[in-house]
């Protein structure tokens, strides 16, 4: 591994296996935001999701997909256009790592892929010596999926934020609000089928701890696109809130928790979980 590598596994002071295998894909997702950068990737995309806000924004779980968005509609942008670049960074920075597009078998507006690799054997370029790396195969796979919006929703609002490892570069993000309204777009929408998805709630509590303020023309396109609203209806701050209330009544606030425990370094934080308490804290700090 290249010296910025190790730089960047150092600052996370890994004690077990688990904390170095997120570590190591969230070393991995950084140095592969560097590469989209030196492609001019950001002139047309913007990243947002759970990664962009745990990279640029300090929230405190690890999260295991890459998320953008285009800035403008383009049914013609192709993302393999830009693995070579990829992969090069990848290599270049000590990484035995293969890049595959995810082929759909319906129509979509998204386009995926994934970066695949050996656990084992990064775990043992990045780990010290005398760090044992327990219950790891040698067949299993670092596996990080990442994708693209290219028919995006109106109304988001973007910055640039800046990072120096493993070489300085810029990525173009959603603004906080916007993000926020992708949060709770995520929240309210996103099909639980035999899972609920914990992470979702836990960022919510974390956009409402930092007092973050809601896109709501952003996250009404959001809803309209899902078919989830009446483009004819402007949506409300109170209306937000009865909706949220609903959905909180239909969470399973224990599998929630099962579901982001293993992301998150202090299970005490979810102690408090119910309807009740998402519904006081959503009423008291949605704006």
């Amino acid at each position: 591994m290249t010296t910025a590598v190790q730089q960047m596994i150092e600052k996370y002071e890994c004690k077990n296996t688990l904390e170095y295998k997120n570590a190591l894909k969230e070393v991995i997702q950084e140095v592969a935001l560097c590469g989209l950068s030196r492609a001019d990737f950001f002139s047309k995309v913007a990243f947002y999701g759970g990664t962009a806000l745990r990279i640029f924004y300090g929230l405190d779980r690890f999260s295991e997909d890459m998320d953008f968005s285009l800035i403008k509609k383009d049914a013609a942008f192709v993302l393999d256009d830009y693995f070579s670049s990829l992969a090069e960074e990848l290599s270049a920075n000590g990484f035995e790592l293969s890049i595959e597009r995810k082929e759909k078998s319906i129509e979509s507006n998204v386009q995926s892929a994934f970066i695949k690799g050996g656990t084992l054997v990064h775990l043992l370029k990045i780990a010290p010596v005398n760090q044992k790396i327990l219950g790891v195969s040698d067949t299993e796979l670092i596996k990080i999926k990442f994708e693209i919006d290219t028919n995006p929703p109106d109304c988001a609002g973007f910055e640039t934020k800046y990072s120096l490892l493993p070489f300085p570069y810029a990525v173009r993000l959603y603004d906080e609000p916007s993000l926020f309204a992708g949060k709770i777009h995520a929240v309210l929408c996103r099909s639980w089928k035999n899972r609920v998805k914990g992470r979702d709630f836990y960022d919510y509590l974390w956009y409402l701890g930092r007092r973050t303020k809601v896109n709501l023309p952003h996250l009404q396109k959001r809803f309209e696109q899902s078919g989830k609203w009446n483009p004819d209806v402007d949506l409300t701050i109170n209306e937000l809130k009865h909706l949220l209330r609903e959905r909180f009544s239909a969470v399973d606030f224990a599998a929630a928790k099962a579901d982001v425990l293993p992301f998150i370094k202090d299970g005490r934080n979810l102690d408090l979980w119910s309807k009740e308490f998402f519904s006081s804290l959503t009423e008291s700090n949605l704006n």
